[in-house]
């Protein structure tokens, strides 16, 4: 099951893997990745099994899967082709949720003090890969949390002693600290409906021809051209959802882009050509119309 556990709360806490287990948060009893490259990844445990993890609370740094010894040393290089691995680059390529589970065998603050704890739903931002400590190359995955799943609780006795101040006199600090602009990734959320119409375009932008080649996969966006939800309204259905690249993805849903009744697309006011369709694939004219009348200049 991809996403929530009913009547399973973030924070629950369980003795054993095996508890775990029978709760459905994580089902298999020894493997650390929940999932294949087909359905994408269930779960996740982060436990101390790689040394190469990183844990900050709302974003982990997760080592894939495969090529240690026993002693937990990597002894070879890690593959997008292991199936552990392959589940998070579909979750990531498809916007899927992963649940995290934090073990008491983790070095991080935010690891239970025994057992294992149930730390709500991530999403896989980005992956890459990496020499890791160890001198062989491994498969990183980030994940940051949903929106909706709290920072974890932070292990005081996990915390590192910090050196006695020399001297009575403190720092000034500052009273203004700077503030750094960063850039955040949008995740594109998942549906049977977008992924429906990726399918039938096998990721190849209806707008532009683009189809972006990753480790493991192709990537694409369901873009709706009439915007669901207040005050737009649009219907989630195939016909109103393309399968666009993100730059296009981005032009749509800010009007320099919109499509004419007979689909030929304009560019900020400049006609592009037609819109790449597919037999199966039956666009709503009132949602195109919709969106037109929307960005109309």
């Amino acid at each position: 099951m991809i996403g929530e556990i009913p009547g399973v709360p973030v924070g629950e806490e369980y003795a054993s893997r095996v508890l775990a287990s029978e709760a459905g948060v994580h089902r298999p009893r020894i493997a650390g990745i929940c999932g294949t490259q087909a359905t994408g990844a269930e779960s996740i445990v982060l436990s101390g099994g790689y040394k190469d993890d990183e844990d900050y609370g709302d974003v982990i740094i997760y080592t894939g899967h495969g090529g240690q010894d026993g002693a937990g040393n990597q002894v070879s290089d890690q593959s997008l082709d292991d199936s552990g691995n392959a589940a998070l680059v579909t979750s990531h390529l498809q916007g899927l949720p992963v649940r995290v589970i934090r073990g008491s065998k983790s070095q991080s603050v935010y690891a239970p003090r025994s057992g294992y704890r149930y730390d709500g739903l991530y999403r896989v931002a980005s992956y890459g890969s990496r020499s890791g400590i160890d001198g062989h190359l491994i498969w990183q995955f980030r994940l940051e949390a949903d929106l909706a799943t709290p920072m974890p609780t932070v292990r005081e006795d996990q915390l590192p002693i910090e050196a006695p101040q020399q001297g009575p006199e403190q720092p000034d600090g500052n009273d203004e600290p700077e503030r750094v602009r960063s850039n955040v990734q949008r995740i594109v959320r998942s549906s049977k409906v977008k992924n429906t119409v990726k399918l039938w375009h096998q990721d190849q932008c209806q707008i532009c021809g683009t189809r972006i080649e990753v480790p493991g996969g192709t990537y694409s966006e369901g873009a709706h051209i009439q915007a669901l939800g207040r005050p737009h309204n649009g219907p989630d259905q195939t016909g109103n959802v393309l399968c666009l690249c993100p730059n296009c993805h981005v032009k749509l849903d800010a009007g320099a882009i919109v499509i004419n009744d007979d689909l030929t697309v304009v560019e900020n006011g400049v006609p592009k050509g037609p819109l790449r369709t597919h037999p199966k694939h039956g666009l709503s004219i009132d949602c195109i119309r919709s969106h037109r009348e929307r960005w109309r200049r």
